[in-house]
C-alpha cells in the first residue's frame, strides 16, 4: 500500500536555469476577469542585460537616449505647425497680368466678353498689333468635328484673294518643255536630275515642291525625307498636275493650304498687317466661305464654334460667328 500511495504521488519538477531564462525572456500575461469584459494585462519582465552589444547597460541608455530626443522633435515639429498658419497662396496670373505695360494698353481696347463683326475684328486686330516688323494676321476657327473620323478631318486649299503676303521659293519637276512653262511662270528651281542628287545630301533650298504625275516615282525614295517637312507633292493639295505653270502662279500669287489640328482648330495666316482692312477683311471671307462648304454632311449640330483674329503677338478679338 505505502509503495502505491508513493507512485500515485506526483514529483516536484525541478526548474533548470536554461528554463528559468526562457520563461524570463517571455512576458507573463494574466487574465483579470471581470464581471462585464476579461481584459489581458502584461506584465513587464526585466530583459537580462548583457555584458557586451545591444543587450548592455550602455547600449540600452543610448537606445533610451535616441528614443527621447526623437520624440522630442516631433512634438516640437507639431507645436511649430501649430503655431505658424501657413501662408496663403496667391492665385496664379493669367496671361494679360504677366504682359508688359503695352500689351496690356493695346489689350484693354478690346472688350473681352463681347463678340465683334469680322470688319471691327479685322480693324481691332490692327490697331492692337504691339510688333514692330509686319505681322501677320491670323485666323483661328474652332470647328465642332471630330478629326479621328475621316469624313471630319477637314483639310483644303484655297486662292486667297489679296495674296498671303509671303515670298515663296517655288521649285518644279517635269521635262523640258513644262520646266521653260514653268520658269517663265515664275519658278525659282528647276528641279532636274541633278539637282535630285541635292536631296540625297539633305539639302532644300525651296518652300513648295510641284510636279506632274509622270515625274512621282522619281520622288518615292524621297518620301520619308520630304514627307514631314510638308514638301512631298499631293494631288491634294494641287502640287501634283500636268499644268504647272497655272500652278506656279496660284502657288506665287497666295495659294494655300490649310487642315484642322487633333484639337479640331483651324490656324491660317491670311495676310499681313501692311496690306490695311479692305484686304484682310477679303481674305477672311475667303477662307471662312472655304471652311462652311467644307462641312461633313454627318455633322448636324455646331459646326463652327468660334472664331478668333490675331496678329503675330497681340491679342485675340473674338467674332461673331452668326454674322459671317
Amino acid at each position: 500500500m505505502v509503495e502505491k500511495k508513493a507512485k500515485e504521488e506526483k514529483p516536484e519538477t525541478v526548474k533548470t536555469e536554461k528554463t528559468v531564462k526562457k520563461a524570463a525572456t517571455k512576458p507573463k500575461t494574466t487574465k483579470v476577469e471581470k464581471p462585464e469584459l476579461a481584459v489581458e494585462v502584461k506584465e513587464k519582465v526585466e530583459v537580462p542585460v548583457a555584458k557586451a552589444g545591444k543587450r548592455s547597460t550602455k547600449a540600452l541608455e543610448e537606445a533610451e537616449l535616441k528614443e527621447k530626443k526623437t520624440a522630442a522633435k516631433a512634438t516640437a515639429k507639431t507645436e511649430d505647425a501649430k503655431e505658424k498658419p501657413k501662408p496663403s497662396q496667391k492665385p496664379p496670373r493669367n496671361r494679360l497680368e504677366r504682359a508688359g505695360k503695352s500689351y496690356r494698353k493695346l489689350a484693354g481696347q478690346i472688350d473681352q466678353a463681347k463678340n465683334y463683326s469680322l470688319a471691327e475684328a479685322v480693324d481691332l486686330a490692327i490697331k492692337t498689333n504691339p510688333s514692330k516688323f509686319d505681322a501677320t494676321i491670323e485666323l483661328h476657327a474652332r470647328l465642332g468635328v471630330d478629326p479621328k473620323h475621316a469624313d471630319q478631318n477637314i483639310r483644303d486649299t484655297i486662292l486667297l484673294p489679296a495674296g498671303s503676303g509671303k515670298t515663296l521659293k517655288v521649285a518644279v519637276l517635269g521635262n523640258d518643255d513644262q520646266l521653260k512653262a514653268a520658269k517663265a511662270a515664275g519658278s525659282d528651281v528647276n528641279l532636274s536630275d541633278d539637282m535630285l542628287l541635292t536631296l540625297d545630301k539633305g539639302e532644300v533650298n525651296f518652300d513648295i515642291l510641284i510636279t506632274t504625275p509622270e515625274q512621282m516615282p522619281k520622288l518615292a525614295k524621297f518620301a520619308r525625307f520630304l514627307g514631314p517637312k510638308g514638301l512631298m507633292p499631293n494631288p491634294k493639295n494641287g502640287t501634283v498636275t500636268n499644268n504647272l505653270e497655272k500652278a506656279v502662279k496660284e502657288a506665287k500669287t497666295g495659294k494655300v493650304e490649310y487642315r484642322i489640328d487633333s484639337t479640331g482648330i483651324i490656324h491660317l495666316g491670311i495676310g499681313k498687317v501692311s496690306f490695311g482692312n479692305a484686304k484682310i477683311l477679303e481674305n477672311a471671307q475667303a477662307v471662312i466661305s472655304s471652311i462652311k462648304s467644307n462641312k461633313p454632311s454627318s455633322i448636324k449640330a455646331n459646326y463652327i464654334n468660334s472664331i478668333y483674329l490675331a496678329t503675330t503677338m497681340g491679342p485675340s478679338v473674338k467674332v461673331d460667328k452668326s454674322n459671317v
